[in-house]
C-alpha cells in the first residue's frame, strides 16, 4: 500500500481515537453549500474451508487458506444546500471514482448529472458501510449496474417515489463501458415511528460491449479468487434487460429484507434462444440493543447506537440463491446461507463476523465450501 492509500487510514484512526460520533468533518461553506468530508476504511480477513476449488488461489492447492487486506479506502467531499447538492469521491484502494455528481433540487423533484449508483438494487443503493453482511448478495453482485456516468430525473414524495435515467460508461477508465437506461419506483404503504413496509420495482435496459455478456459472482467472500457461478463470456448478445423486485419490512428492532432479480439476454438473429438468469436473497436482522429502523428516499437507514456503554449489537441471517443455467448458458447454480454478528461502537467503528455456507453446482460438478469472515470498519 502506498503513502496516498495510508492517508485516509490515519485520518480515520484519528477520528476513532477522539471518540467522536460525528458522521462527517465539517469544512465550511462553498458556493452556497455546506461542505463536508467523509471517509470509509474496511479491512477484511477470510478463512476458507475449501471443497474442490482453492478459493484463495488461481488453481490447485497452494497450502494457504486465509486472506487479509484492505477492502475499501474511500474519501468523499460533499456539498449540500437548499437547492443544490454535489459529491466527489474516490476509492484509494480500488483506484476508482465513486459518486461524482451535481444535483439540482426543486421541492420533490431533482435532476442529477455525473456518476452515481443506478437505481436497480435496493441493497446496492444503501451505503456499503451500512450493509448488513460483509459480502453483498448474489443478486446484487450479478445484476446491479452500480455507478455510471449519466443523467437522472427523480421524484421523492417520502412515502413513494420514482426515478428514470440514462447511463453510459464508468468515470474511471478501463472499467464498464456499455450504455442504457434505468427506472425504479418504490412505495411505503406503511411508515410509522418504529417501522415501515417497503416495496419496489426496477428495470434496466442495457446495451452490451462487443455483443457479449458475462455474469459471475464470488462465493460470499470479496477476496475469493474463484467464482463458483460463472456464465463465461456469452457471445452474440444484443441487450440485457434486468427486472428487480424488492421488499423490506421493519418493526421495532427487527428488519426483514429481500430481492429477486432477473437478467434476460436478447441474442442477435440466428444466435440461438434467448436466456433468462436470476438470483434472489431473503435476510433478517435483529438489533439486540433495541435500535429501530427508518427509510429515506426509498433506501433503508441504519440507526446510530443508542447506548454509549454497549454500542449497537446486531444478529443477522441471510439465505440466497442464483440460477445461471438456461438455454446455451451453463453458469451453474448456488445457494448461500450466511450468519452474522455486527457490533457498532457509536457511529464510527464497526466489527463484523460472518459465517458463509456455500452449496454450488456447475456443469455437473458440485463445490460446497464454507468461509469464516471478519471486517473492521472505520467511518467518519
Amino acid at each position: 500500500m502506498n503513502v496516498m492509500k495510508l492517508s485516509p487510514v490515519a485520518a480515520m484512526c484519528g477520528c476513532l481515537v477522539c471518540g467522536t460520533a460525528q458522521a462527517a468533518v465539517d469544512l465550511g461553506e462553498l458556493a452556497g453549500t455546506s461542505v463536508s468530508m467523509e471517509g470509509l476504511l474496511q479491512s477484511d480477513g477470510y478463512w476458507f474451508d475449501n471443497d474442490r476449488a482453492d478459493l484463495n488461489g488461481s488453481s490447485g492447492s497452494d497450502g494457504e487458506d486465509t486472506e487479509f487486506g484492505i477492502r475499501r479506502a474511500e474519501v468523499v467531499l460533499k456539498g449540500k444546500g437548499s437547492q443544490w447538492e454535489w459529491a466527489a469521491g474516490y476509492d484509494l484502494e480500488a483506484e476508482k471514482f465513486l459518486d461524482t455528481y451535481v444535483k439540482r433540487k426543486l421541492g420533490a423533484h431533482s435532476l442529477r448529472l455525473g456518476q452515481y449508483k443506478q437505481s436497480n438494487s435496493y441493497e446496492e443503493l444503501s451505503s456499503s458501510k451500512n450493509n448488513d453482511f460483509i459480502a453483498k448478495a448474489l443478486s446484487t453482485n450479478l445484476f446491479a449496474i452500480s455507478r455510471r456516468l449519466g443523467a437522472e430525473y427523480a421524484f421523492d414524495q417520502g412515502s413513494w417515489g420514482a426515478s428514470v435515467g440514462l447511463f453510459g460508461r464508468e468515470l474511471t477508465r478501463g472499467r464498464a463501458e456499455n450504455s442504457g437506461w434505468s427506472a425504479r419506483g418504490y412505495w411505503l404503504p406503511m411508515q410509522v415511528e418504529d417501522g415501515f413496509l417497503h416495496v419496489g420495482l426496477s428495470y434496466v435496459d442495457a446495451d452490451t460491449t462487443d455483443d457479449s455478456a458475462r455474469f459471475s459472482a464470488r462465493p460470499g467472500a470479496d477476496f475469493a479468487t474463484v467464482k463458483l457461478v460463472d456464465s463465461g463470456t456469452v457471445l452474440n448478445v444484443d441487450r440485457v434487460r434486468t427486472v428487480g423486485l424488492e421488499s423490506a419490512w421493519a418493526s421495532g428492532a427487527w428488519k426483514w429484507q429481500g430481492e429477486w432479480m432477473q437478467g434476460a439476454l436478447d441474442r442477435t438473429s440466428g444466435a440461438g434462444r434467448n436466456a433468462s438468469l436470476s438470483a434472489w436473497y431473503a435476510s433478517a436482522v435483529y438489533n439486540l440493543t433495541g435500535e429501530t429502523w427508518s427509510s429515506k428516499s426509498g433506501v433503508v437507514k441504519t440507526a446510530a447506537p443508542s447506548r454509549e456503554d454497549l454500542g449497537m449489537w446486531q444478529l443477522a441471517a441471510r439465505v440466497e440463491g442464483a440460477d445461471l443455467d438456461d438455454a446455451a448458458v451453463q453458469g451453474g447454480d448456488a445457494t448461500h446461507i450466511t450468519l452474522g454478528v455486527n457490533w457498532y461502537w457509536r457511529q464510527n467503528f464497526r466489527i463484523s463476523v460472518n459465517y458463509v455456507d456455500v452449496r454450488s453446482d456447475r456443469r455437473g460438478v458440485s463445490d460446497d465450501p464454507s468461509i469464516f469472515e471478519t471486517r473492521l470498519q472505520l467511518h467518519w
